[in-house]
């Protein structure tokens, strides 16, 4: 890999964004918006059932780190999807420029958008909801990794399936984080599913990054760890897995002319 071809990439989607008032809104405007309404329901929560204070800390720490995995995975796929836009897939893919340096840009991409919208809605809870999210302590910089592992994993999967299928299968990007987030726990704990779906559950990285962030802001440490490691061997194995298949996608596109048909 060349860090200047990377360097380039990651430069061009930066110019893109920020010299498109519309994607800029995209970034900030959704994950502000759940952390308001998120916010604002569990303060209404507890106003009207005495529910324990600890519970605002939970779902506003759970909106949060969900933003975190959601622009890990989504920002890979409009990496890709900026260039199918444009039509300048081809000219990509004709470059110099190889596969892993492509999806090292959009990997830095998705940790520099991941950092800043933490950052951003971090601040708001502290002003409008005296939520610290170093409260967490030691065991957020864990959490964080294995969000953006996963994240990264199953971007490059909706990526894979959008090569191969083309812009049909757009939906992907905004679908896969949707359609794993009742497996996540974000919002419960795993015990709540029902007894046939905890399985499936424990099987899903993040449902343990969560777990974990319940049991750091209760006080139980010790715990946390062993769930972090958990999330991080799975985190390999899908990574694996993920470009496995993205390799397998992108040579079936090269060899049908995919990739052609879809820059005309």
């Amino acid at each position: 890999m060349r860090w200047n071809r990377i360097y380039a990439l990651v430069l061009k989607y930066f110019f893109v964004c920020s010299r498109n008032a519309f994607r800029a809104m995209d970034i900030f405007f959704w994950p502000v918006m759940d952390l308001l309404v998120w916010g604002f329901v569990t303060l209404y929560l507890l106003k009207i059932s005495g529910a324990v204070p600890t519970m605002i800390t939970f779902l506003v720490g759970a909106v949060i780190l969900w933003n975190v995995f959601y622009r890990a995975h989504q920002v890979v796929c409009l990496s890709f999807m900026e260039d199918l836009w444009s039509r300048n897939l081809l000219n990509i893919f004709t470059s110099p420029v190889k596969v892993s340096e492509f999806i090292t840009a959009a990997y830095i991409l998705g940790l520099a958008q991941a950092v800043t919208v933490m950052v951003i809605l971090s601040a708001m809870a502290a002003f409008m909801y005296q939520f610290n999210i170093m409260t967490i302590g030691p065991d957020l910089p864990m959490l964080f990794v294995n969000l953006m592992l996963m994240g990264w994993a199953m971007g490059l999967v909706a990526t894979a399936l959008i090569i191969r299928f083309g812009p049909q299968a757009e939906v992907l990007a905004w679908a896969i984080p949707f359609l794993v987030q009742p497996l996540c726990a974000v919002f419960y704990p795993v015990s709540v599913l029902p007894a046939w779906l905890q399985p499936l559950a424990r099987c899903v990285p993040a449902s343990y990054v969560f777990e974990g962030m319940r049991a750091s802001l209760s006080g139980s440490n010790e715990v946390v760890f062993n769930y972090a490691l958990i999330a991080f061997a799975l985190n390999v194995l899908y990574l694996a897995a993920a470009g496995l298949l993205f390799k397998y996608m992108f040579e079936q596109a090269r060899v049908k002319g995919l990739l052609a048909k879809y820059n005309a």
